[in-house]
């Protein structure tokens, strides 16, 4: 019977339409879409219209709707909600009177059942009429103010204890880092500076802080306003967005849980690989398997050999790694290879130049060398550059593609057993015998102490220009630090001039047009003319 009354007030509520020429069952069950509109009713969303209904737009339909339930929610507070089916469609009846209708166009393009939309609307539309019955209790507000009262007590009190809590921890920090500073040592030397881990523990102690404020002001406001009926959606909502971004990390960190055991399964095997090729690259290198593979070559071909491996370990686990699909992965990849083709050319030819040193054994480390106008002992040689030391005071950065594009002369590697050879130039006119210069030149060398006699210093005639010949004087020293090897050259200077001057012979290149009146050398009486101090004197061993 109540059915019966329903359908009977509908129909008289569309009789005006009909007049119009609107028939009503086409009009219930076509509805053409139009722009959505809410029906939002005491800040709570109780159903969204889509469809042109009766000639009425979501928007018409959403006021008339708001009016018809305002105007009986100021009524009495006892209003039941039903629902009730006409033809294809439901309607939704507020203390007996039609609030509004929900028809399947209603339900957007992915469709639905009606029956279960209009429930759904029933059921948000209870909860309004319930919530407007709270909002007129003057009890039931009273409870919420205290209940309100009661969390921002509780609150304060949160905050003030947290607070106390890393103040308390802050005070004890330095007494902990002190008795930790005495059981981290390596010898007697700390292992960590306690002034830095100070500042970092202080810093994360502060962060946790905020974040607990943070986290305490987020539940205290969403459950003060779940207390009151108006701004209860919005606690809800509060919650919701809560619980949604928890649920949204913890299902990412699950979803990225399989990628990480298979990526860190990578590495480790990555891992295994690597060890056992360093432990086949060191028996490889035993004397008398691979001539290339040495104990000067060991070293970098281990380095390259696990680098290669970790890279190809990289490539393959890097699809694994959460995140990797993302936008900002495929930025950053575009822009390390960016700078990578950029800045690749020089390092690669530097590193490149390192290998073909390193491999071809040019020079080593304490050898004394000779790279184009640069000499002397090299003290490293890295994959970029090679560093030399003179012994005069200066230490040389040479880069590695510049040794490779140049001529080296290594005087470590033409003797026999220990030393290098030592070499200088004289050039003596054609007027003084050879014979008598190569002598000279022999007895300087034998009076310079480091220079071997065996082998013997030899000298040779390099070249007859048009004034005089190029005398060279080649030896075996042995010092092997690069300041006594520049102190050896500047002593063996010494004594050819010593012996020469002995003997009357002068060293001049004789570019001239004719011989000088007298000739040019020093006589040993005027050797140690002031201030210079002979020997016995507290002076140094010409």
């Amino acid at each position: 019977m109540n059915r019966l009354l329903t359908v009977l007030l509908v129909l008289c509520a569309l009789l005006p339409l009909v007049g119009q020429g609107k028939e009503v069952v086409g009009s219930a069950t076509e509805g053409v879409p139009g722009e959505p509109a809410e029906l939002r009713i005491a800040n709570r969303t109780i159903f969204t219209f889509h469809a042109t209904l009766l000639g009425e737009t979501p928007t018409a339909r959403a006021q008339r709707a708001t009016a018809v339930i305002e105007e009986t929610l100021r009524g009495t507070d006892e209003l039941p909600v039903r629902v009730d089916r006409i033809l294809n469609s439901h309607l939704v009846l507020l203390g007996g009177r039609r609030a509004f209708i929900v028809a399947p166009q209603d339900l957007g393009v992915q469709g639905g059942d009606t029956r279960e939309a209009a429930e759904l609307a029933a059921a948000n539309l209870r909860q309004v009429v319930d919530e407007t019955g709270e909002a007129r209790s003057v009890r039931f507000l009273l409870k919420a103010l205290g209940y309100s009262a009661l969390a921002t007590l509780l609150f304060v009190v949160m905050i003030k204890g947290a607070n106390l809590g890393r103040r308390k921890l802050r005070g004890r920090l330095p007494l902990l880092m002190r008795e930790r500073a005495r059981q981290i040592k390596v010898g007697q030397l700390p292992l960590f500076d306690m002034q830095y881990v100070y500042f970092l523990i202080d810093r994360l102690l502060r962060l946790t802080y905020w974040v607990i404020v943070a986290l305490l002001s987020y539940q205290w406001l969403s459950f003060v306003l779940s207390q009151f009926p108006y701004t209860r959606p919005w606690g809800e909502s509060l919650n919701l967005y809560l619980l949604d971004l928890l649920r949204y990390l913890l299902d990412g960190i699950l979803q990225a849980v399989p990628g990480i055991v298979v990526a860190v399964m990578i590495f480790f095997i990555a891992r295994g690989i690597s060890a056992f090729s360093k432990r086949l690259l060191e028996r490889l290198a035993r004397p008398g398997t691979l001539k290339w593979l040495t104990e000067e070559t060991l070293q970098p071909t281990t380095r390259l050999t696990s680098l290669g491996i970790w890279l190809f370990a990289l490539v393959m686990a890097y699809p694994y790694l959460p995140g990797s699909g993302t936008d900002a992965f495929k930025g950053l990849s575009v822009l390390l290879g960016l700078m990578i083709s950029l800045g690749a050319s020089s390092v690669v030819g530097q590193a490149a130049a390192g290998l073909i040193l390193t491999y071809s054994r040019t020079l080593k480390a304490g050898e004394y060398v000779r790279v184009g106008d640069n000499e002397g002992t090299v003290t490293e040689v890295g994959m970029f550059n090679t560093t030399i030391r003179t012994g005069l005071g200066e230490v040389l950065t040479l880069p590695n593609s510049m040794i490779t594009g140049s001529v080296t002369r290594n005087y470590s590697r033409a003797v026999q057993g220990r030393g290098y050879i030592v070499d200088t130039v004289v050039t003596i006119g054609y007027d003084t015998p050879w014979r008598q210069v190569e002598a000279m030149l022999v007895e300087a060398a034998q009076r310079t102490e480091g220079i071997l006699a065996n082998p013997s210093p030899q000298v040779f005639q390099t070249g007859l220009s048009d004034f005089y010949p190029e005398y060279r004087l080649v030896a075996q020293a042995v010092p092997s630090e690069p300041r006594p090897r520049a102190e050896l050259l500047s002593l063996l200077h010494a004594n050819i001039q010593d012996v020469f001057n002995e003997y009357g012979v002068q060293i001049m290149s004789p570019h001239y047009l004719a011989d000088p009146p007298q000739e040019k050398w020093v006589p040993r009486e005027r050797w140690f003319a002031a201030p210079a101090r002979p020997p016995g004197d507290g002076g140094e061993a010409c």
